[in-house]
């Protein structure tokens, strides 16, 4: 799939400089993010791709970046993931006020006149509103329309898409996001360590960099104390980018050209329902369900992520790591914990804000944390369906689901206890 010639007959170096191993370097960088470009259908006069380490690398440069101060605000959907609610951190910071709109049951969904009514609260500058398009714990898929929204009382939008992308199309010129984080191993499973920040020019010039690196700059003095920014996107690349690897996105993306994003969203979209379906269905011999599902039940409006807990036959929710250890046993990938998403687990699990506020400081494991809260686990089980999973994968993880727990208790010994999420 991707172009090992291309290393084997090639000798490339760092971009940041004229000679002939750096320029065929930084001809294929720039192939690369005219086909980013070209696969959001993003004009290159209203965006620009940005290349980091990965998704998170690209909501702390938006985060560091943003001209928060008192006055402004910060809303985030609850449902984030950890790398955008660490944008959180630098704003309060700064004086800015943070609003976390929820979810809620069944669907853990967030309402529009919820994200309406959080951006019409009195503000004196601009803000930032950042949501998920797709929500790594639940699959729940938000409205798009919330950019424009956004926009129309004066707010910037950060849309995190790293869930999103792998499987849904997304069209920068038809919705017009301001920041779109992306990690490219999502989509495609290699390279890891890439990702990218597609930014409205527009907006990238509201960022204000706290500091500067190797490769951002036109020109520094050590002496003098100053420093002049590259005027295009490299003042926001610090470093040498990861030139071996960036090319190999370009070949991800014809391979996904190849296949079809609305193919593969059809492919996932089925396999979901299948999955759901299936899981919903499960009972243990007295009728008792085997299995809670988070998030819609159905195929409309979520992705290929499906998070649940396996239930004894009593109706208790078993540990996630037993499952995540038999699972292994039977060479099944799933994920459990909480997904580097606190929010939708406490959505999902129905955590009050007084709960939490009682357990801070009183805890030193998490096994403590979730005696004070009277959880019985510290969170769920995921599978996610991409564009290589298919109906025997589906099948797999139902049988085991099926063999393994129904009508049984889960056997817990052996487990260490938590020492994080």
């Amino acid at each position: 799939m991707f172009n090992a010639a291309r290393l084997r007959g090639g000798c490339f170096g760092n971009p940041h400089s004229d000679n002939p191993t750096s320029s065929a370097s930084t001809e294929l960088v720039e192939r690369t993010r005219a086909a980013i470009l070209r696969h959001f259908n993003a004009s290159p006069r209203e965006y620009a791709v940005i290349f980091m380490p990965n998704a998170t690398g690209a909501c702390r440069l938006v985060g560091e970046s943003y001209p928060f101060r008192p006055g402004s605000r910060l809303v985030l959907t609850i449902d984030n993931h950890n790398s955008a609610n660490g944008i959180r951190e630098f704003a309060q910071s700064r004086g800015a006020v943070v609003q976390y709109v929820p979810v809620h049951p069944p669907e853990l969904r967030t309402g529009t006149d919820e994200i309406r009514a959080a951006l019409t609260r009195r503000r004196r500058r601009r803000g930032l509103l950042v949501f998920p398009a797709q929500s790594n714990f639940t699959g729940v898929q938000h409205p798009l329309s919330w950019i424009e929204l956004a926009h129309e009382h004066g707010y910037d939008v950060l849309l995190d898409a790293a869930a999103y992308v792998p499987a849904n199309p997304l069209d920068l010129g038809e919705v017009h996001p301001d920041f779109v984080p992306v990690s490219w191993y999502k989509v495609f499973g290699y390279p890891t360590g890439v990702g990218c920040l597609l930014a409205r020019w527009e907006a990238l010039a509201r960022l204000n960099r706290p500091w500067f690196a190797g490769g951002t700059i036109q020109t520094a003095s050590a002496l003098g104390g100053w420093h002049v920014l590259a005027e295009d996107e490299t003042a926001f690349e610090d470093g040498t980018l990861n030139f071996l690897s960036i090319p190999d996105v370009e070949a991800g993306l014809s391979r996904v050209s190849g296949i079809g994003i609305d193919l593969i969203h059809q492919r996932v979209t089925c396999l979901t329902g299948w999955l759901l379906d299936r899981l919903r269905d499960m009972r243990h011999a007295g009728g008792s369900p085997l299995i809670r599902l988070y998030g819609p039940q159905g195929t409309v409006r979520r992705g290929g992520t499906v998070a649940f807990n396996v239930l004894t036959p009593q109706g208790k929710v078993a540990d996630e790591r037993i499952v995540a250890r038999d699972a292994t046993a039977r060479r099944i990938s799933v994920r459990t914990g909480c997904f580097c998403n606190p929010g939708a687990a406490e959505g999902a699990f129905t955590i009050t804000e007084k709960a939490l506020t009682r357990s801070v400081g009183r805890a030193r494991t998490l096994d403590d944390h979730l005696r004070l809260l009277g959880l019985p686990s510290g969170g769920a089980v995921r599978a996610s369906l991409g564009v290589v999973s298919n109906l025997r994968d589906v099948e797999r993880l139902v049988a085991f689901l099926e063999e393994t727990y129904r009508d049984r208790t889960p056997d817990d010994r052996g487990l260490r206890p938590r020492e994080r999420c």
